[in-house]
């Protein structure tokens, strides 16, 4: 799945972004090493293209590289999660924020429509997981804050590696309807134009999705 901005203009584009949503979604699992040579086979491109996509995968914080082992899929740890988590809530409680004081009235009312189309899912006990780009909550949160540094760090930058973090271990069971309770939540504050109450929202709602998280973690 790409971004909505996000076009492939090149093979070498279309192979990132196959291996980069392959890793998110747990086809390539996490923790493992990763082969040019295999990957060059498996996606039929040169050992070229595959190594520049690993380097931008890298970036992404979604593969490590070390001396004398070479690259390999991050590991999901409670650790990482801890770290990657403290960092969202800073920076999306800030967006909410913004998101408060910037986002048009068309802005926030798309996203009410959003919420509202993910709720029969939510009824119906789906697991509730929103798919990247414009669909989803966070994306159009961490946009509407208008900041230019805050899109490029969290979405150009976490945005994957809290995904995959999601996508794998977070948004199926207890926690689906009191996640939605918690977007709609904040939405309101937005459409509100309550920045204070926006921003103590959305913590609070990374904070709990961490605890939910590290929780499946520490039992896997």
């Amino acid at each position: 799945m790409t971004l909505n901005n996000e076009q492939p203009i090149t093979s070498a584009d279309k192979t990132f972004y196959q291996l980069r949503n392959d890793i998110v979604e747990g086809v390539i699992v996490s923790g493992c090493k990763l082969s040019e040579t295999e990957l060059s086979t498996k996606y039929e491109v040169s050992r070229a293209v595959i190594r520049e996509a690993i380097n931008r995968l890298a970036t992404c914080h979604l593969v490590e590289r070390k001396a004398n082992v070479g690259a390999r899929v991050v590991a999901l740890s409670p650790e990482g999660l801890v770290q990657l988590y403290q960092v969202r809530e800073a920076l999306e409680g800030m967006a909410a924020r913004l998101a408060a004081r910037y986002m048009s009235d068309e802005e926030i009312a798309a996203m009410q429509g959003l919420l509202d189309s993910h709720f029969n899912k939510v009824k119906g006990g789906e697991s509730y997981y929103q798919e990247a780009g414009d669909v989803d909550f966070h994306y159009r949160i961490v946009t509407g804050s208008k900041n230019s540094h805050l899109i490029s760090v969290l979405i150009d930058g976490l945005y994957h590696l809290v995904r995959m973090y999601r996508v794998q271990l977070g948004m199926a069971g207890p926690r689906v309807t009191t996640a939605f309770d918690e977007h709609r939540h904040i939405v309101n504050a937005i459409a509100n134009r309550d920045e204070e109450l926006a921003e103590i929202l959305m913590r609070r709602h990374i904070l709990y999705s961490k605890n939910n998280i590290e929780k499946k973690l520490h039992n896997a």
